[in-house]
């Protein structure tokens, strides 16, 4: 992964894995990534070692119509902190919630969510660790955004949007690169309905308006490294009104 990666992890390691008895889950949906998942299964299972023997990670396939979860199988045999589950395809959303009550219910310490399109970089995550005491949740804000115009746009609306209807100033809400204290989260769940298409949405409104302690640290996001995306101009659209309506309908429970 190059000097960069070994230099940040080697810190990571000696400064924080031997410090501490953190279990940390890192949790990754897959939906029809069967050619970029094992690449990015090696990549994050070096952070899952490096944080300890009990630290997993947990990568979720959504219902993929692909070979995704047979890769992930295979991949089990040569990552033993990695767990491989697969599920009825519901959304995005929704199997990031059933990886967050997964942790939870395992007994994590702290959570991370990331996404299996090889956007978020590994190298990026000890800086997150090494603050994790400071509040409730550290998200990436993508400051260093690769990945075109439109979906910048969406972020600067999505912004616009939840000031107006919840009253927060949430700086990159949807961002997937967060670090959780999984207790506190696990207090807040019962929050997010089920199936729900925007989770760590409503995560990062529910955090921010709660006061609960959230911190914001500069990442990278590359365009997506591998496989086809599944989000374009008029699904937008559509989830953008469904989020409109649904943010006016949970507003009142927050």
């Amino acid at each position: 992964m190059g000097k960069m990666y070994q230099s940040e992890h080697n810190g990571f390691r000696t400064a924080d894995r031997n410090a501490c008895k953190d279990k940390l889950f890192i949790i990754i949906p897959a939906y029809n990534e069967e050619e970029m998942i094992s690449s990015v299964i090696e990549q994050w299972h070096k952070v899952a070692v490096l944080a300890g023997e009990e630290s997993r990670l947990v990568v979720i396939d959504d219902g993929s119509r692909d070979k995704t979860y047979e890769i992930m199988e295979k991949c089990q045999e040569k990552f033993p902190q990695l767990i491989a589950l697969t599920k009825e395809n519901e959304g995005h959303g929704a199997t990031i919630r059933f990886g967050y009550e997964y942790a939870i219910e395992a007994g994590a310490d702290y959570i991370f969510q990331t996404d299996s399109d090889g956007q978020t970089l590994p190298e990026e995550f000890p800086k997150f660790w090494r603050h994790r005491k400071r509040g409730a949740m550290i998200i990436g804000n993508r400051i260093h955004r690769q990945d075109g115009f439109g979906r910048l746009l969406v972020t600067k609306v999505l912004k616009g949007v939840l000031l107006a209807v919840f009253h927060v100033n949430v700086a990159d809400a949807n961002t997937p690169f967060r670090l959780i204290k999984a207790d506190i989260l696990k207090e807040q769940m019962h929050l997010i309905p089920e199936k729900y298409n925007l989770t760590n949405v409503l995560i990062s409104v529910i955090f921010v308006k709660k006061k609960l302690g959230v911190e914001f640290l500069p990442i990278t996001f590359r365009p997506r490294q591998g496989g086809t995306n599944s989000i374009n101009l008029p699904r937008i659209i559509r989830l953008g009104g469904q989020a409109l309506r649904d943010f006016y309908r949970l507003r009142g429970t927050i």
